[in-house]
């Protein structure tokens, strides 16, 4: 007891006296407290992938370079197609061939058909025609089935984006020769982001039915978050459940693998708080002024928990209720404070 009287001697004597009125105080409130888990979380693109080589060829040309922007539709890639185009025109050529025989071939049926009528010809003669011309007419729609493949192998030759974005990595140079199924390049839209953050195990049921989350960045800025998605399985690894949110405000200041920092609320208790302002710290020492009955200052030792939006959680010493003074610097060293004995110690409640 002698030491904490020193101690709060100390307090007292440091500042000068001060004419002081009526101090402000607030009463101590006991209300619920959320518990929040602070996470690191990453910023990854919600469009990100690797475009690969739909047909065979050379690479001809590459229009950009790793962190190029591109427009979603723009060339990327440009494959030699000499061979595509040979393909197509016989294609094309097959195809009026066939459109040749089957214009022969109906009017055959025709001329067959007006005189089968009149009972000319057979019965046989007239089946034959009209299976010929069904013929026709199914290498003319094979003829157009070539014809489409062919044109869509050649427009494999040309690679464009399939969104817009930036490039992050190439894997092929002008010259090389590919392959179906090759990967050519990568990128990623800065349109749409997400958070992704893996969660300990013991906090993540809690998680998962509370589903709130304040995403901060480092600046102290909050972000807007959308749509929470909870994985149903842990990392085998690390034991951790991963937890991904849509961005709502990708403004350009924003981009994947930045850090920002995640916060969970995982548990909840009933809390005594003051306003932050109202504490008095010297080295071990922590104190607030409880105004009394007769609205008397006295310093009161209280053992302190966290630190919410100005608030401050108290463990000990206070009850729901009491007043403490909100600015006890305009107390210390006044003569508003009561005397202390001539020993310097203050009793303390």
């Amino acid at each position: 007891m002698r030491h904490n009287g020193r101690l709060f001697v100390a307090l007292l004597l440091m500042v000068p006296a001060l004419a002081v009125t009526q101090p402000g105080f607030e009463r101590v409130e006991r209300r619920s407290f959320h518990e929040t888990l602070h996470l690191d979380g990453v910023i990854e693109a919600v469009q990100q992938s690797t475009v690969s080589a739909q047909t065979s060829g050379t690479v001809q040309s590459l229009p950009f370079d790793v962190d190029d922007s591109v427009a979603a539709g723009e060339l990327i890639v440009q494959l030699e197609d000499s061979e595509q185009r040979s393909r197509l025109r016989q294609a094309q050529a097959g195809l009026e061939e066939a459109e040749a025989a089957l214009a022969d071939a109906r009017q055959r049926f025709e001329r067959i058909e007006a005189v089968h009528e009149r009972g000319l010809v057979s019965r046989q003669e007239f089946d034959q025609a009209r299976n010929n011309l069904a013929a026709a007419r199914a290498r003319v729609e094979r003829a157009k089935g070539a014809v489409s493949e062919a044109q869509e192998q050649l427009s494999y030759t040309r690679v464009v984006a399939p969104y817009g974005g930036i490039l992050t990595e190439r894997h092929v140079e002008v010259g090389e020769s590919v392959n179906p199924g090759q990967p050519l390049l990568s990128g990623l839209s800065l349109e749409q982001l997400r958070i992704v953050v893996d969660l300990p195990q013991k906090y993540a049921e809690l998680a998962r039915t509370e589903r709130q989350a304040k995403v901060t960045l480092a600046d102290g800025r909050v972000l807007e978050t959308g749509e929470m998605t909870f994985y149903p399985y842990a990392d085998p690894q690390t034991h951790t459940f991963r937890l991904r949110m849509r961005l709502s405000e990708p403004n350009g200041s924003l981009f994947p693998g930045m850090l920002v920092k995640v916060g969970v609320p995982v548990a909840s208790r009933e809390a005594l708080w003051v306003p932050a302002s109202s504490l008095i710290q010297r080295s071990e020492l922590r104190a607030v002024f409880v105004l009394d009955d007769q609205d008397q200052p006295r310093l009161r030792q209280v053992r302190t928990g966290v630190r919410d939006n100005g608030w401050l959680e108290i463990l000990a010493g206070l009850s729901e209720g009491e007043r403490v003074v909100t600015n006890p610097s305009e107390l210390v060293g006044s003569d508003r404070l009561n005397p202390v004995n001539k020993s310097g110690e203050e009793s303390s409640q």
